[in-house]
């Protein structure tokens, strides 16, 4: 083999060798990045409780909540499709029809407080709503503990093959 090609075989493996450090680069910014806004909530949510108003009219009313129910059902709707599909983005679809009825749940709840809807909401949150939302975060977990994730350890230091054989 000659020096350019050898020197050309370098350069290509070295973007592949600075990978891990690329990948822990991104994941602590990402999570620094997080950090922030979590703690920038704080105030934020003090500063609502101190000067929302406790009643107000709101428009839209139905225009909302159909929009939701809607945004609800496409979730589900690709939920099932991906999941007949053995498409692996239904962990996505899945944790975000999860999110969905759990702020499904606690929208219907705490807007029927002070009326008599709140048992018939309170019910549906308790024996609808959470529980899929649960069960379907709790597949999502059992779907993530089965797939194979690379490490941040360099492929050197494995003992192992990152990917069987097929």
């Amino acid at each position: 083999m000659s020096d350019a090609q050898a020197s050309t075989q370098e350069k290509a493996a070295a973007p592949a060798d600075d990978l891990p450090e690329r990948i822990r680069r991104h994941r602590r910014h990402t999570l620094e990045l997080l950090t922030v806004c979590a703690l920038g909530l704080v105030p934020w949510t003090v500063l609502l409780a101190m000067t929302l108003p406790s009643v107000y009219e709101v428009r839209q009313w139905r225009v909302t909540w159909v929009g939701f129910d809607a945004l609800l059902m496409v979730a589900m709707a690709a939920t099932a499709l991906l999941g007949w599909l053995r498409h692996r983005a239904v962990i996505v679809s899945a944790t975000t029809t999860a999110v969905l009825l759990i702020c499904d749940a606690w929208f219907d709840v705490s807007l029927a407080f002070g009326t008599s809807g709140v048992w018939l909401s309170a019910v549906l949150a308790a024996c609808v709503e959470l529980p899929l939302a649960f069960y379907l975060i709790r597949r999502v977990m059992g779907m993530l503990s089965l797939a194979q994730w690379p490490t941040a350890r360099p492929a050197a230091a494995s003992t192992q093959p990152a990917r069987p054989d097929a």
